[in-house]
């Protein structure tokens, strides 16, 4: 019989997150070496990971941190199950995934995954850890932020899982009233899901789109002839409200745009990012 305790099946069950029959069968098989123990169980998990390369990974949370206050680096790290989601060992994998993304500078997936952490790429790190948790992980995405003061905002949709919903937000101004004017906006975007900064962002072909789908309807309803650019342009301004951030109705006072609240903090937004876990 292998030489091993209780209190060691658990130790390797706390490190690794294996299943207890998992472990033990490894136990066995490493004659009570746990480092040897810890290696049957990764090339079994690896084993299986082909198996997993199909399977949708729409569960996970975004992570974020920003650096001297004006570097935000947020990514995304999905898993198959919320089970998982919330497991202690793939939340610590999603930080230690944001940690690289920090320290190497990257500012798109493949520079990220290529980046190197305990001796190999990223990319087979997280496969490994993948291996570990039984499900396929995957890195999704990441986005980095920077501006004069940056602010980092991350959203629970349920108390039980990490966050699901992640902003960025940058502004040209410093100081504490540049700080909350930030945050006031990051927290706005989290709700209100803006596909775009400015006006100017929103693609040429897109408004287009927009302004022929609003006039043939205008002339479905049988506006009449004179009216009808007006109405047109009333219905884009709506689509921008819409889909544009300094466009959006403020969260907190509805009254005014997010433009107008920044520009009454004396502050321009310069950039922001916004991730929602799978979509």
């Amino acid at each position: 019989m292998a030489n091993y305790t209780a209190a060691d099946i658990k130790a390797l069950r706390e490190r690794t997150g294996a299943g207890m029959m998992d472990v033990k069968k490894a136990l066995d098989e490493a004659n009570g070496d746990a480092e040897k123990a810890v290696e049957l169980i990764r090339i079994k998990g690896l084993k299986g990971a082909t198996k997993r390369e199909g399977r949708s990974t729409a569960e996970g949370l975004v992570a974020a941190k920003v650096v001297d206050g004006t570097v935000g680096v947020m990514v995304e790290v999905n898993c198959e199950t919320d089970f998982v989601a919330k497991n202690d060992k793939f939340i610590a994998l999603a930080d230690k995934v944001l940690e690289v993304a920090v320290s190497s500078g990257a500012a798109d997936l493949d520079t990220l995954l290529a980046a190197e952490v305990e001796g190999k790429k990223l990319a087979d790190y997280v496969v490994e850890e993948g291996a570990v948790l039984g499900e396929k992980v995957v890195v999704r995405r990441i986005a980095r932020v920077e501006g004069k003061t940056v602010d980092a905002y991350l959203h629970k949709t349920s108390k039980d899982l990490p966050a699901q919903v992640g902003v960025l937000f940058a502004v040209d101004g410093e100081g504490n009233g540049a700080f909350e004017a930030a945050h006031d906006v990051a927290v706005h975007t989290a709700a209100f899901a803006p596909a775009y900064l400015t006006r100017e962002e929103v693609p040429a072909e897109t408004v287009e789109n927009e302004r022929r789908i609003a006039d043939e309807t205008a002339r479905a309803e049988g506006k009449p002839e004179a009216a009808l650019a007006k109405i047109v342009e009333g219905r884009l301004n709506g689509f921008f409200k819409e889909i544009v951030l300094l466009d959006q109705p403020f969260a907190k006072d509805p009254k005014q745009t997010v433009g107008k609240v920044l520009e009454a903090a004396g502050v321009k937004a310069t950039g922001f990012a916004r991730f929602r876990v799978g979509a």
